[in-house]
């Protein structure tokens, strides 16, 4: 791979990765709700998820979805629920986090990294960075290379959507405010589902 080649495939990275969707929406909420500490292992799950699902798809699994459509479907029809479910969990959210006595938790690195094995835009941007960026030549290294990419610039965007959550906290301390954010945030991540299931 080219220094050129890797440098578009650091902007794509970023780009896809800054840009709004289910993870971003849930670290701006759990930002609100539990502040930028108690998000880490969300965000930390979600770059490692994600390296873990591109190397997935690099190394044969996007060519077994498209080999055989109906898994691609399962797949779709199981994120989506569970999305729908991290919505409702959102929508439903009305006070801030204080502490490990709240019923409301963020979500563990765990159930991050797993999420982003059902989490349809995580999918699409895994399929068309493997699909544009894989050098036919050196298929194994470049498949590490657009990992790594991803790596790179994953964090710190995740991270800025929790910061954003972290700057809105005195602002959404009105449970009315609180509210109705959550509720947002809930649409949102339903919304974000819907161009993805197509």
């Amino acid at each position: 791979m080219s220094h050129e080649t890797f440098l578009a495939l650091l902007a794509y990275a970023f780009v896809t990765s800054i840009t709004p969707g289910p993870n971003n929406f849930m670290l701006l909420a759990s930002g609100v709700n539990f502040g930028f500490t108690r998000t880490i292992p969300h965000m930390l799950g979600i770059g490692v998820g994600f390296f873990s699902l591109l190397l997935g798809v690099g190394l044969g699994l996007g060519a077994l979805l498209s080999a055989f459509p109906v898994l691609h479907n399962a797949l779709k029809v199981v994120g989506g629920a569970y999305l729908l479910y991290l919505a409702w969990r959102i929508a439903s959210a009305r006070t801030l986090g204080k502490g490990a006595e709240d019923k409301a938790r963020p979500m563990r690195f765990i159930e991050a990294a797993a999420f982003q094995w059902v989490n349809p835009k995580a999918w699409v941007m895994a399929l068309s960075a493997m699909a544009v960026y894989t050098d036919p030549a050196s298929p194994f290294l470049s498949v590490w290379l657009i990992a790594l990419a991803f790596a790179i610039v994953n964090l710190p965007c995740v991270s800025s959507w929790a910061g954003f959550g972290i700057a809105l906290r005195g602002f959404l301390a009105d449970p009315l405010r609180l509210k109705w954010f959550n509720i947002s945030m809930g649409l949102l991540l339903v919304a974000s589902l819907v161009p993805m299931l197509r």
